[in-house]
C-alpha cells in the first residue's frame, strides 16, 4: 500500500525591478508544483520601481523541487525570495538591560503560543533580569559593556549568535549602542524599540521632558537596527493621546505599554515573514 504524500504549507516572499509578468511567472512555477495558493499580497512601490510579493500555499511537492522551479522564475526576473515552511520558528536572542516591561511581554506572548519563536538565550549588560529569564527557563548571559570593553562584548555577542544559530536579535530596552559593523552584520534581522519622542527629548527621562513641554500624543516605534541610533526602517507604531491631567509617571507607565505591544507585533510580524525591506522604509503585509 503506497504511503500518502504529506501536503505542507509554506510562504513565499520575494522582492524585484517592477516589471509586467511577475505574478503570471511566480503563479506558474507554483502550479507547476502543484501548490494550491491561500494567501496572495503584493506592492508595486513607486518610490524604488520595486515589486514585492507574499504568498501562502500548500503543496505536496518536495522542497528541494519547489525550490528548483522558483529559482528558475527567480532568475528569470532578478528577485531575491525566501521560502519558509509554516510552523517554523524563527531563533531568537534578546537583549536587553535593567528595564522589564518589553522583555516581560515577549516571554508571556512566546509561553502563550503567540509569538512563532524560539528564545535560547537571553543577554543583558546588567545582571537584573536573571530571575525572570529564569522564571520562563531560559538561559542567561550576563555580558557588562564599557568603554574598555565593547568590542570583547560584541565579540562575545557574535559567539553566542553563532552558538545558538540565532536568526534574529530582539533589542528590548537594551541601552547600549551596536556598532557600526555589527548593526551590518544584522541588517534586516535586528528590531529595537523606543519611545516616539526622538528626535525631540533625548537622553534621560524623556516622559518627565516631555511632560514639561505638554505633549499630547505619545508612542513607541519598532525598527530594524541600522548604523544611524534610532532611524532604521520602522515596522510598527503605537501611539495614545494623553492631556495636561497626566503626571510623568503615568505617561512613562502608558509609554511602557505602548512600547511592548509595538515591539511583540513587529517580532511577530518578522517571524511570518510579512516584512520585506524597501530602502529605508519596509513593506508589511499583515
Amino acid at each position: 500500500m503506497t504511503s500518502p504524500v504529506e501536503t505542507c504549507s509554506y510562504s513565499l516572499t520575494l522582492s524585484c525591478p517592477d516589471r509586467p509578468g511577475i505574478v503570471h511567472g511566480v503563479s506558474g512555477a507554483l502550479v507547476a508544483a502543484g501548490a494550491n495558493i491561500t494567501e496572495s499580497q503584493q506592492y508595486g512601490s513607486p518610490d524604488t520601481g520595486t515589486f514585492f510579493l507574499r504568498v501562502a500555499f500548500t503543496t505536496n511537492a518536495d522542497e528541494a523541487v519547489l525550490r528548483g522551479y522558483l529559482t528558475a522564475v527567480a532568475e528569470e526576473f532578478g528577485m531575491e525570495f525566501s521560502l519558509a515552511a509554516e510552523g517554523a520558528r524563527t531563533r531568537t536572542l534578546i537583549l536587553v538591560s535593567k528595564a522589564a516591561h518589553c522583555l516581560n511581554d515577549l516571554l508571556f506572548q512566546h509561553r502563550s503560543g503567540t509569538l512563532p519563536i524560539d528564545i535560547p538565550v537571553i543577554v543583558s549588560n546588567h545582571p537584573d533580569l536573571a530571575g525572570l529569564a529564569a522564571f520562563y527557563g531560559i538561559e542567561f548571559h550576563h555580558i557588562p559593556v564599557t568603554a574598555s570593553t565593547k568590542d570583547a562584548a560584541e565579540e562575545a555577542l557574535r559567539a553566542l549568535i553563532r552558538k545558538h544559530s540565532i536568526e534574529l536579535v530582539v533589542l528590548a530596552r537594551y541601552m547600549q549602542i551596536l556598532s557600526d559593523e555589527l548593526c551590518s552584520e544584522l541588517r534586516g534581522r535586528a528590531i529595537n524599540i523606543h519611545h516616539s519622542f526622538l528626535p525631540s527629548f533625548k537622553g534621560a527621562r524623556p516622559y518627565h521632558q516631555a511632560h514639561t513641554r505638554g505633549v499630547k500624543l505619545i508612542g513607541a516605534t519598532a525598527h530594524y537596527v541600522t548604523g544611524a541610533l534610532d532611524e532604521g526602517p520602522i515596522i510598527e507604531q503605537e501611539v495614545t493621546r494623553v492631556d495636561h491631567g497626566r503626571t510623568a509617571g503615568q505617561l512613562a507607565d502608558i509609554g511602557r505599554e505602548l512600547e511592548g505591544r509595538a515591539l511583540v507585533q513587529a517580532v511577530q510580524w518578522h517571524a511570518e515573514h510579512r516584512v520585506l525591506l524597501d530602502g529605508t522604509r519596509t513593506i508589511v503585509f499583515n
